[in-house]
């Protein structure tokens, strides 16, 4: 198994993406936005992250984050990922004005009974894609300037 795209330090900043399944374009609608800036806030409230920095995109998120003292970053990411995962579905699936309802249900639907580990709907994509930032290359503002430009 590689390592290359793992937490192994959580005293370190990590740039890390993590996209929808399917790349749907969930977060060109506000409520689904909002859920996902909810979700971070609480994990910066309760759960130990540290956000530096952070684009959400269409359909996938970039951030800029490390964690405080006690606090594993694969956890943090496990609990955001699940929780707004959860809440985004439950969302989608008692709208009433989601014009694209029945079909991202079909492809979250699809996407969960192809994983072994959900029973039902998958949403997001299960990699995290972390990068360590290293104080010395000068890597923190190099990704701050790439989210900063990414949306453009």
């Amino acid at each position: 198994m590689s390592t290359k795209y793992k937490f192994h330090d959580s005293t370190e900043i990590y740039f890390v993406s993590f996209a929808v399944v399917g790349w749907i374009d969930v977060f060109t609608r506000a409520v689904y936005r909002d859920i996902l800036l909810e979700s971070l806030s609480y994990c910066r409230k309760e759960k130990g992250l540290k956000l530096h920095a952070w684009v959400i995109m269409s359909n996938h998120v970039h951030l800029i984050i490390s964690s405080k003292e006690g606090y594993l970053l694969p956890n943090i990411m496990h609990d955001l990922k699940k929780y707004s995962a959860f809440r985004i579905l439950k969302e989608i699936k008692e709208s009433m004005t989601e014009s694209r309802k029945e079909w991202m249900l079909y492809l979250f639907s699809k996407a969960g009974q192809q994983n072994g580990n959900n029973k039902n709907f998958h949403f997001w994509r299960q990699d995290n894609h972390p990068i360590a930032l290293d104080p010395h290359l000068n890597m923190f503002d190099e990704r701050i300037n790439y989210l900063h430009n990414n949306p453009s």
